[in-house]
């Protein structure tokens, strides 16, 4: 099987559902002729022009509340943010509008609008262009959330996205864009809701989102050389919540610790640790631990930078502590 990038596998699903759906169009700002500022539209200019690839000026309520209206009105939007932070002006029209209208006109207007862009601490990006957030829009009846680790799932779960009648938060690590993996040439679509097993273990969960999954993988190869066993548990979306395979696999090791590089307080790990409580208590042989993000804003000096986010020695470390309990 071919290797491509992360961006490279989520703009050819992108490419291919312009191709087949007329009613597909791009807004952002950069995302014409430049090709996005991480490459994202790269090419599509030429083939489909400005009417489909729509730059735009900073102004993200606006065309945020247009693609909304849009969306309403039988077109499938897909508004390129850039960073997580920029769409945070646009609250009102994402939680007010988006995320309620379906309920609002009791079924009969259809929300397909896909908000996709960048997260993440790296590269010195600082507090502005470090956020992720989806712990927000989780909260939010209405909306699909989707933190994709690989290139493989981020081709599958964009073209899902894009054919999906519910907003969709799309979100992708800024270190994880020119990450190469297998990426099938035919056409495929990957569910919401349905986490992936990615390593297979027996004495520990690890529930992992984005970029620290390879970090975990990291980790758990490390503790394989002293004999610790480490299942590792990408969610790929955290709305809809895979928590099914997530208590199977607490059934078999007994202990869980969830890895999340965004804030602890009110985040997806309170989530999981709570519906284990609720749903797999007794399954439980140590407290539920998790590992997260400094709470703080995202300082621009790389070596503070480090210091903030877990790596893979802290993140193997915090197993090493969990299976001592």
């Amino acid at each position: 099987m071919r290797e491509i990038t992360f961006t490279a596998a989520a703009r050819e699903g992108l490419a291919e559902e312009m191709e087949r759906d007329p009613t597909i169009f791009v807004v952002g700002e950069g995302i014409g002729a430049r090709g996005g500022n991480f490459g994202t539209t790269l090419g599509l200019y030429e083939k489909y022009g400005g009417m489909r690839l729509n730059d735009t000026p900073i102004a993200e309520r606006g065309f945020v509340g247009m693609c909304c209206g849009a969306a309403m009105t039988g077109s499938r939007p897909i508004v390129d943010f850039m960073f997580a932070d920029f769409i945070l002006d646009a609250m009102g029209e994402l939680l007010n509008q988006i995320a309620k209208i379906q309920y609002m006109s009791s079924g009969r207007l259809k929300m397909p609008i896909v908000l996709r862009g960048c997260i993440g601490i790296g590269n010195s990006a600082a507090t502005h262009h470090s956020g992720s957030y989806y712990s927000i829009y989780t909260h939010i009846p209405g909306f699909r959330v989707v933190v994709p680790s690989t290139p493989y799932d981020a081709k599958g779960l964009f073209k899902t996205a894009i054919r999906s009648d519910d907003p969709v938060m799309f979100l992708e690590h800024k270190s994880l864009l020119n990450l190469k993996g297998e990426v099938p040439e035919q056409e495929y679509y990957l569910p919401f809701g349905k986490a992936n097993v990615v390593r297979h273990g027996e004495m520990v969960t690890v529930v992992a989102l984005g970029l620290m999954v390879h970090k975990t993988l990291e980790a758990a190869a490390l503790l394989e050389q002293e004999g610790i066993s480490v299942q590792v548990i990408d969610p790929r979306t955290v709305a809809p919540l895979d928590m099914d395979t997530v208590l199977e696999s607490i059934h078999k090791t007994g202990r869980l610790l969830i890895v999340d590089e965004s804030f602890a307080p009110c985040g997806i790990g309170a989530e999981v640790t709570a519906q284990v409580v609720s749903r797999g208590f007794d399954d439980l042989d140590a407290p539920i631990a998790r590992l997260n993000g400094a709470h703080t804003p995202t300082p621009y000096s790389p070596t503070l930078e480090a210091a903030v986010v877990p790596n893979t020695e802290t993140i193997a470390q915090a197993i090493r502590d969990l299976l001592k309990e």
